[in-house]
C-alpha cells in the first residue's frame, strides 16, 4: 500500500527543517529571498516513513572542468542527483556495518541469499518501499508544459528544433542533445542542463532523463551495484507539489504510455542481473517547500542559493561548486562522501570485509574506468546501453572523468 504523498513529503521536509542553518539558504541584507530545490528518498518499513537521504542544488559542472575532477567533483549537484547519489551512500553504508564487527543489523539491508561469487553480496529487504520527494518539477522533459505556461507567448514554436547541437565551435567537439528549455515545445527529447542559455555548456543530462533510465537500471549507482544488488532498488512512487506536476508532461517522460514505450518485453526478457522494467508513479501532494520559488513575497527578489547539502543518517555535508564548503573547487581534500573516489573507496572496503575475490579483483582495478567495464558490470551496461540508445536518443555518454586511480587525488 502505497503512503499518502503529504506523508512522504512531510517525511523529507522535516528531516531538512531539523537540519543546521549552515546547511539551508541564507537571509540576505537587501531583502532578496534565496531558493533552492529540495529532494529527498524515504523508505517505509513496517509502516514507518524514514528520509534516508536528501539533497539540495540546482548546478552542475561546466564540460571544460570535467577532466580536472579527478573523481573527486562532483558533476551534477541538482537536488534530484543529491539525493540518489546519497542514497547509494547510504546503502554502502550500511553495508558496510552489516559486514564488520560487531555485524550492526540493518533495518533495510540484507546479506543476499544467493551467494554466487558473482551475485553482489547485499540486498535491499523485499518489504522496504522507496519513494522520492522534489520540492520543483524535474527539469527536463517533464518541465515542459510548465516551461510553456510560464512563457508570455506559450504558442508553440513552429520551426523544427537542431536535434544535435554542438558544444563548441570546434569541428572536433562532440554532438549533445538539446540545451535547458531551448526550443521548449519540441517534447520527449534528452535535454542537457543548465537551463540558462548563457552558462557554460556541460553534459549532465537533465533529472527527468536520468530518473527515466533509473527505472531500468534502478537507483543504484555503477559502484553500487557491485555491492547491492538492484533487483529491490527501484523507486516506486515520485511526489511532486501539485504546482510543479504536470500529468502530462509526467506522462510522456516516464510512463510506458509515453517515451518509455520503446522498453518493450522482449528487450526486457534479455537483461540478467536482477535487472527489470520497474516504472515508477508521479502523485501531488499539498506540501510546499519553504524555500521553493514559490515562497518568495511579490515583492522579494528572488535569488538561486549557491549552498548544497547532502544528509544521510550516517552523514552531513554542505557543498559549494560540488565539493565541500571552504575547500578551492580541484583541490582534492574537498572531495565530498558522494563523489565518485568516495565511493569507490566505500565499495572496496565494503569488498576487503566480505572476502569476495571476484568483487575484489573488480573494484581493485588501476582506474575508475576499468571497475566499470568489469565483467559484474555487464549486465548493467547492457540495460544501459539498450535504453539510452533505442529509448532515450540523443543521450551522449561523458568519459572525461574516470581516468583517475583510487588514491591519486589529483591537483591540489
Amino acid at each position: 500500500m502505497t503512503p499518502d504523498p503529504d506523508a512522504i513529503a512531510d517525511c523529507v521536509l522535516a528531516t531538512f527543517d531539523q537540519l543546521p542553518a549552515r546547511c539551508k539558504p541564507r537571509p540576505r541584507d537587501d531583502g532578496s529571498r534565496e531558493w533552492v530545490p529540495l529532494s529527498g528518498i524515504v523508505l517505509a518499513k513496517d509502516r514507518e516513513l524514514v528520509c534516508v537521504s536528501l539533497g539540495t542544488g540546482m548546478k552542475c559542472l561546466p564540460l571544460g572542468k570535467l577532466p580536472l575532477a579527478h573523481g573527486n567533483v562532483l558533476h551534477d549537484w541538482h537536488a534530484e542527483v543529491l539525493a540518489i547519489r546519497s542514497f547509494n551512500r547510504f546503502l554502502l553504508e550500511e553495508c558496510l556495518l552489516l559486514s564488520k564487527l560487531p555485524h550492526t543489523p540493518s533495518k533495510y539491508i540484507q546479506r543476499s541469499a544467493n551467494e554466487h561469487p558473482e551475485h553482489p553480496p547485499f540486498t535491499i529487504r523485499e518489504d522496504v518501499g522507496i519513494y522520492m520527494y522534489c520540492s520543483e518539477a524535474p527539469c527536463g522533459d517533464a518541465s515542459m508544459e510548465l516551461v510553456m505556461e510560464s512563457q508570455e507567448d506559450s504558442t508553440p514554436w513552429t520551426t523544427p528544433p537542431p536535434l544535435i547541437q554542438q558544444v563548441s565551435d570546434s569541428p572536433s567537439s562532440e554532438p549533445i542533445a538539446l540545451r535547458g528549455r531551448s526550443h521548449f515545445s519540441h517534447l520527449g527529447a534528452v535535454r542537457l542542463k543548465p537551463s540558462r542559455p548563457d552558462a557554460p555548456p556541460t553534459l549532465s543530462k537533465s533529472c527527468s532523463d536520468k530518473l527515466a533510465l533509473t527505472q531500468a537500471t534502478s537507483l543504484l549507482s555503477s559502484v553500487t551495484s557491485l555491492v547491492v544488488s538492484p533487483q529491490n532498488a527501484y523507486l516506486t512512487v515520485l511526489v511532486l507539489p501539485t504546482s510543479q506536476l504536470s500529468e502530462i508532461g509526467c506522462t510522456r517522460a516516464f510512463s510506458c504510455f509515453g517515451r518509455m514505450s520503446a522498453v518493450t518485453s522482449e528487450m526486457e526478457q534479455k537483461w540478467a542481473g536482477g535487472y527489470r522494467w520497474h516504472g515508477f508513479n508521479t502523485l501531488g501532494t499539498t506540501r510546499e517547500f519553504e524555500w521553493s520559488r514559490r515562497s518568495a513575497t511579490a515583492t522579494q527578489k528572488l535569488v538561486p542559493s549557491n549552498i548544497s547539502t547532502i544528509h544521510t543518517r550516517h552523514f552531513q555535508q554542505t557543498l559549494i561548486g560540488g565539493v565541500l564548503q571552504g575547500r578551492k573547487q580541484m583541490d582534492a581534500r574537498g572531495a565530498s562522501a558522494i563523489c565518485r573516489r568516495s565511493m569507490w573507496k566505500s565499495a572496496l572496503e565494503i569488498a576487503m570485509a566480505v572476502g569476495i575475490s571476484a568483487l575484489l579483483e573488480i573494484v581493485k582495478k588501476a582506474s575508475y574506468r576499468e571497475v566499470k567495464e568489469g565483467s559484474l558490470l555487464e549486465a548493467r551496461r547492457r540495460v544501459k546501453r539498450e535504453v539510452r540508445d533505442g529509448v532515450l536518443k540523443g543521450w551522449v555518454r561523458n568519459g572525461r572523468d574516470e581516468d583517475f586511480s583510487i588514491e591519486d587525488g589529483g591537483p591540489k
